[in-house]
């Protein structure tokens, strides 16, 4: 958080592609937020590299996955693409870009901030808890947020706009122009990002 605090741009890229690769991998990057404490610069990063991985692949993988997938994906965890980037890790390279675009806005553009609970940086948009972590920080900042220094604030029109672009429309938008150039070069192919459905006999 220091760190981000001093070089936005820099962390901003480290934190957002760190935590969002970890919430991809079979690890918890909520427990990773909650055990730093993480809020304020470097809480928005997080949460940024969370919606780009998230958002992301259910956006870039909708051709193979459809609805069923936007949902499971976006709303879920971007986890169920595990078992198609240890296939092709290539596959990870959209939303991995991306993260390391939204992060540095996150910071030095729109200075969004993760000022609610620290677990809430590293969730993105599963259920929508790193969006309400945002939201309630602004309003009504966390206990680890205020012995960080935060203080309540009152979002204006450009706070809203950073906010909808770092969680939802700037990973949708980037992740799927990057996954078209690589299916295009021909580094992601048709059913690479399939997710696959486990029955029971």
């Amino acid at each position: 958080m220091w760190a981000t605090d001093l070089q936005p741009f820099l962390m901003g890229i480290l934190v957002s592609v760190i935590v969002g690769v970890a919430l991809t991998l079979p690890i918890s990057s909520a427990a990773i937020c909650a055990a730093l404490g993480l809020t304020g610069l470097a809480g928005g990063a997080a949460v940024a590299g969370c919606c780009a991985q998230m958002v992301g692949f259910a956006v870039m993988s909708f051709r193979e996955n459809k609805w069923g997938g936007l949902v499971s994906q976006g709303v879920g965890t971007s986890m169920l693409q595990m078992g198609n980037i240890v296939k092709n890790p290539r596959i990870w390279i959209p939303p991995i870009l991306t993260s390391a675009i939204t992060g540095p806005l996150a910071t030095c553009v729109f200075k969004m901030t993760m000022n609610g609970t620290p677990v809430s940086a590293g969730m993105g948009t599963c259920g929508f808890v790193g969006q309400i972590g945002v939201i309630t920080g602004w309003f009504t900042p966390s206990e680890a947020a205020v012995a960080a220094g935060a203080t309540a604030v009152t979002p204006g029109v450009f706070d809203w706009v950073g906010f909808a672009l770092i969680c939802f429309v700037l990973p949708a938008v980037l992740t799927w122009a990057f996954g078209l150039i690589l299916r295009k070069i021909g580094w992601i192919k048709e059913g690479d990002l399939k997710l696959t459905v486990v029955t029971r006999a």
